[in-house]
């Protein structure tokens, strides 16, 4: 016969199993935002991992062949020794099955090595971004909040005040603004103010006599007076873009019931605008400002090339001019997985502030 507390136990825990499972579906369920996220994010990170690694393999000639003829004149090496030495620094064989190349691609990414000169030995990645990072998000950041900021003053107007007489001024502004393309612009900066008036200098991120930068007031100073004219340049071509979204994303709020509540209960327009329209219509907006942040990591080649700015932008330029290809596609995949990595985040946060997202709703 069948011991009585034996089924009992069995029956208890199936049934603690059973909550168990249920307890663990649930917390899925309701974060299943979150994963979709974490999902949709690394499958566009392996993507962008293909797509470099096929731009890799349609490299006219042979990168191997090229970064050994380098070791031979710099090691005084044989060149099959050198092919092989080449091979194993770049881990790279263009003799080898497509799916073997993509996978010591794909361990040589996860083990932190994005890159290796094919004219320097000494020379990778890893070891130029901490470089000129830090300039790049200098010029960047600071450009790209100013703009974010005139942008969302400059549109919230132009959506509030549809008949002033500034909005003429402002909307030429924006045609202006938009129509210039940035080297253009830059180049003009550069001419009347670096060249004819000598307000400014031709280049560099700080003067050279600085033997020991740091973090004083001096030294800042003179930071942002080298970086005035490309910091004005990104500002004057990218805030109308900037104006134009926060003013659609303003016409579409003020339509909202709680604008025309503000209205009849007398609020002042500049309040309402304060508290209510802009703040509002600037939630639609942060995934834009996450992603145009993120971007910024890989620089801008153009104005800081005609800045002669040193950051990754520059450096970026000097590279696809000399032909350094697994230095551009190691600075292309770091861009591309911040601003993947910025893209998940906004995600996640954005389902925080609007709880309709997570729902699905």
């Amino acid at each position: 016969m069948n011991n009585p507390k034996v089924s009992t136990n069995k029956n208890d825990l199936k049934t603690r199993l059973k909550k168990g499972l249920l307890i663990v579906w649930s917390l899925l369920y309701k974060r299943r935002y979150l994963f979709r996220s974490i999902g949709v994010a690394l499958g566009t990170l392996m993507l962008s991992i293909l797509m470099l690694f096929f731009m890799l393999r349609l490299i006219p000639g042979s990168s191997v062949d090229l970064f050994a003829r380098t070791l031979v004149s710099q090691r005084n090496i044989p060149f099959e020794d050198a092919r092989i030495l080449a091979i194993q620094i770049l881990g790279y064989d263009p003799d080898q099955p497509a799916f073997v190349q993509f996978w010591n691609y794909l361990v040589k990414l996860f083990h932190g090595n994005l890159g290796q000169s094919l004219n320097d030995p000494n020379l990778s990645v890893n070891s130029v971004i901490p470089k000129f990072l830090p300039w790049t998000l200098f010029l960047s950041a600071v450009s790209l909040f100013i703009s974010f900021f005139i942008g969302m003053f400059m549109g919230s107007k132009l959506a509030y005040q549809r008949n002033a007489l500034k909005n003429s001024f402002r909307t030429a502004y924006i045609v202006i603004s938009g129509a210039f393309p940035d080297f253009i612009f830059g180049l003009l900066m550069l001419i009347i103010f670096a060249t004819k008036l000598k307000w400014f200098p031709t280049g560099q991120a700080y003067n050279p006599s600085y033997s020991t930068p740091g973090f004083n007031l001096k030294f800042f100073w003179d930071v942002l007076y080298h970086g005035f004219l490309p910091i004005a340049t990104y500002v004057f071509i990218s805030s109308s873009g900037w104006a134009l979204s926060v003013k659609g994303s303003c016409v579409t709020v003020m339509g909202d019931d709680y604008i025309y509540a503000a209205r009849a209960r007398g609020i002042p327009d500049s309040l309402i605008q304060k508290r209510y329209l802009r703040k509002n219509a600037m939630l639609p907006l942060i995934t834009s400002l996450a992603i145009s942040f993120a971007a910024t990591f890989g620089g801008s080649p153009l104005i800081e090339n005609i800045f002669n700015y040193p950051g990754l932008g520059q450096l970026l330029a000097n590279y696809i001019a000399a032909r350094e290809y697994f230095m551009i596609v190691g600075i292309l995949f770091f861009t591309s997985a911040i601003i993947i990595l910025a893209n998940m985040i906004t995600d996640m946060l954005y389902s925080v502030i609007d709880p309709r997202i997570r729902r699905g709703t």
